[in-house]
């Protein structure tokens, strides 16, 4: 081949694999990859698809299933094949960013001008050493379904919620003398994760708590934990309770209610829209969680949303988080279609107002806590965890003394567990 011939065809080589290069770059730089859990693939696609259609950068979703994404991730994004942005519980932050796999956004969280309304609980979970890793992404709260037929014909007001334990003891005896089936109080007794969500509140309410403020010491057996499971076993023992809550490992924990056959339960904001697209026949209220004596509390859940560590597009990644935080998409996207936006300032929107009881779970969410640990996952979501062995054997098995005390030893071997 002539030496220009070749000069040329080097130079057109050189020019097709710089141009290959350019367009990869771009096609980088133009998408971003997302994670999400199949939980949050109902909302998360609309969103995506309302960014996608208004931005130059693209969004490509991903949604694995719940019980894989914690591996799937911690593995992909170890071995620097992980997402751009990522969304997932808020209790599994802490564990994230103490093993490395999130990026520092401390400085760009710091310059949102609505920093200060952003969900409490997120933005504590999401802190590691001073460094903060994650924003909220959408929030739960924890709250008492009544069914406000089952009160009426019980003699109760249904307007007037119980306050404290011995009302609802009270009102859930009254519920239970209906017959026919029907039972004053509903849990699902062998789901860690239900327990947590719902129990744990009570606690809280009552001046209690499940760890120390640091997360490093368990506080279990403590008269305020106690209580409340003295509360439940009553219940139990007094017939309140189905005998199938027993075993239910969450798969009825907001079923039950939906039969219209129980009159009080634990339950979250989700289930609002689901009575009233699915069910609206039973007639529902919501209620905050109250204490022993009075007071409430509420379990702060939902996801958070950070970059991963190793992300190639961070500023294009937090564009989109910044995105999914303003007023515009907190409202239109996330309050509109019945969940709760996870800034204080937007509680009350024009959506909330048309169902009070919404205005009730983000009041609740907005006060509510979330236990601050990188070893949630051992201590309260695993069905062989000292979480869930505690409230068996404290309601349905020797009693609540012998719990607490097994359930602080439990507690205290996986906390010092480096």
């Amino acid at each position: 081949m002539p030496s220009n011939k070749r000069s040329f065809f080097a130079l057109s080589v050189l020019a097709a694999a710089t141009a290959t290069l350019v367009a990869a770059a771009l096609a980088q730089d133009n998408t971003i990859s997302f994670w999400v859990r199949a939980a949050d693939s109902g909302f998360t696609t609309p969103l995506v698809k309302a960014y996608n259609a208004t931005h130059a950068v693209q969004v490509k979703l991903t949604s694995i299933p719940d019980a894989q994404f914690v591996t799937k991730f911690g593995t992909a994004t170890a071995g620097g094949a992980g997402p751009d942005v990522v969304a997932v519980d808020l209790i599994y932050l802490p564990a994230f960013a103490e093993a490395g796999l999130m990026t520092d956004i401390s400085e760009q969280i710091k310059a949102l001008p609505f920093a200060k309304t952003l969900s409490d609980s997120h933005i504590r979970l999401g802190t590691f050493e001073g460094k903060n890793y994650a924003v909220p992404f959408s929030a739960e709260g924890s709250v008492l379904l009544y069914n406000k037929s089952l009160f009426k014909k019980a003699g109760l007001d249904p307007n007037k919620p119980p306050k404290n334990w011995a009302e609802i003891e009270s009102y859930s005896k009254k519920i239970t003398a209906l017959g026919d089936g029907v039972k004053g109080f509903y849990f699902a007794g062998s789901c860690a994760g239900c327990n947590a969500f719902t129990f744990m509140p009570l606690i809280w309410a009552t001046g209690g708590d499940v760890l120390s403020a640091d997360g490093k010491t368990a506080t279990v057996d403590t008269p305020a934990v106690r209580n409340a499971l003295s509360f439940y076993r009553r219940l139990w023992n007094s017939g309140q309770v189905p005998a199938g809550a027993k075993t239910d490992d969450g798969t009825n924990f907001l079923g039950a209610f939906l039969t219209g056959k129980i009159g009080m339960a634990g339950s979250g904001a989700f289930a609002i829209g689901i009575l009233k697209r699915d069910h609206p026949d039973v007639d529902f209220g919501v209620a905050p969680l109250p204490g022993q004596k009075g007071g409430s509390s509420s379990f702060a859940g939902g996801d958070s949303i950070g970059i991963p560590a190793g992300s190639k597009n961070v500023k294009a990644a937090f564009d989109f988080i910044n995105w999914c935080l303003t007023e515009e998409v907190q409202v239109k996207e996330f309050a509109k279609n019945g969940s709760i936006p996870v800034r204080s300032d937007l509680a009350e929107n024009e959506y909330s107002k048309l169902d009070p009881r919404f205005v009730i779970v983000s009041k609740a969410m907005a006060d509510g806590r979330t236990p601050y640990t990188t070893h949630y996952n051992e201590l309260f979501n695993d069905g062989n965890g000292p979480w869930l062995a505690m409230f068996q054997e404290a309601i349905f098995g020797s009693g609540v003394n012998a719990a607490t005390k097994k359930g602080q030893a439990a507690f205290t071997k996986i906390l010092n567990t480096k």
